[in-house]
């Protein structure tokens, strides 16, 4: 870190912030969009001491070719093995590793072509706690309930069996880089944060219990994805229900515990994503339901909506159908999605926890469709066909 480093933050009408840097040797003046962009800058300083005296960026554009040059070699798909841990660990900028800046270190880690910010604040004394953004853990406990299994996934692992996810809080912005920024997304695997899930299924001293005690409360805690392009916010979003209550059938009631593919093509060319919370269970101090949830493999280019990792042990009959379909898998089914042709999904059954699984279809218009069903270990979609 630079020694006897002060920021101080200018308004100006071309640039969102204006920071001046001093150290014991040189001034640095610098036009910045965001905080990321500034820890990237500063960590340019620290071990490249590619900065002249006063040097001004004309455009956050010209930052964005720096970051492109940095990132044009890396793998697009963020899968965060790259990422060291200890067994059953996990990483949240407690080591005091980012920006120190006011009495919060900002911070950020990279996998892929994206960068994924991280705020530890302690401005009310230390230790501290993580307040923004992602943290990656290679927790296994999914079982545990409470704040202090705050870093686990409710899958016990990340997507596929792998060691390392990231958990995310209310509003993370992920920012993409290299040949990624500017670019479609594909999608991301999520899955709700042990926390999360066990608060939504029991209650806690601050969250209700989804469904209420007779089950029929229409409780929801929904997902919503948006996209900047250019800093500026687009209208478009992707929802994704990480737990839904609202069904008629409290049989159709669901929390998501294995890790499901989101779609993010619809999203079109974009630089950043934010992701941001909501729940049916809000107070006088905002939402109740505990604002965290898990992801891992981001921008996936293996994955399309056609055909995700479809797996041959899981089979569907009779395909084209006229009515019922049933899917018969080798191991144990979770929950399975009926998804038209735009993406919509139109049918959820969840909590399955059997072999063979018959939907009715009848009451849908011929067509084609696809089936998104989850297993014990892994995600796929089959294309079907009702005639």
């Amino acid at each position: 870190m630079l020694s006897g480093i002060k920021a101080k933050n200018f308004s100006n009408k071309n640039f969102s912030s204006l920071y001046f840097f001093q150290n014991k040797l040189t001034n640095y003046c610098i036009y910045v969009v965001d905080w990321l962009e500034l820890i990237y800058l500063l960590t340019s300083l620290k071990q490249k001491k590619m900065m002249r005296k006063k040097m001004k960026l004309a455009s956050s554009a010209f930052l964005g070719l720096m970051l492109s040059a940095t990132y044009i070699n890396a793998q697009t798909v963020s899968d965060f093995e790259n990422l060291s841990l200890p067994n059953n660990s996990y990483w949240n900028g407690s080591d005091y590793s980012g920006i120190h800046i006011n009495g919060a270190f900002y911070g950020a880690f990279t996998s892929g072509t994206a960068v994924f910010p991280n705020v530890y604040d302690t401005a009310w004394g230390a230790p501290g706690y993580w307040s923004e953004g992602f943290a990656y853990s290679n927790v296994t406990d999914s079982a545990t309930s409470g704040f202090g299994n705050l870093y686990a996934s409710k899958a016990g692992n990340g997507y596929n069996n792998s060691d390392n996810y990231i958990v995310a809080q209310n509003n993370a912005i992920i920012q993409l880089s290299g040949l990624a920024q500017n670019n479609t997304v594909t999608g991301v695997f999520v899955t709700n944060s042990t926390y999360a899930a066990n608060s939504m299924r029991d209650g806690d001293a601050f969250a209700k219990q989804f469904g209420g005690a007779t089950g029929n409360d229409p409780d929801w805690f929904l997902l919503t994805i948006k996209g900047y392009t250019n800093g500026n916010l687009t209208t478009d979003s992707v929802n994704f229900y990480l737990a839904d209550y609202r069904f008629v059938d409290n049989n159709q009631d669901y929390i998501v515990k294995q890790w499901q593919w989101v779609n993010l093509t619809s999203l079109g060319n974009v630089d950043s994503l934010i992701f941001t919370l909501s729940s049916s269970d809000t107070g006088q101090w905002g939402m109740n339901t505990p604002a965290f949830f898990c992801m891992d493999n981001f921008n996936d280019q293996t994955v399309n909506v056609n055909e995700l990792a479809e797996n041959n042990t899981v089979t569907f009959y009779p395909n084209p159908t006229t009515n019922f379909l049933t899917i018969a898998s080798e191991v144990m089914l979770n929950s399975i999605e009926l998804v038209d042709i735009t993406g919509k999904t139109i049918l959820v059954e969840s909590n399955l926890s059997d072999k063979n699984h018959t939907i009715n279809l009848s009451a849908f218009a011929n067509g084609i469709y696809f089936i998104k069903y989850t297993t014990e270990n892994q995600t796929a979609i089959k294309k079907v066909i009702k005639n």
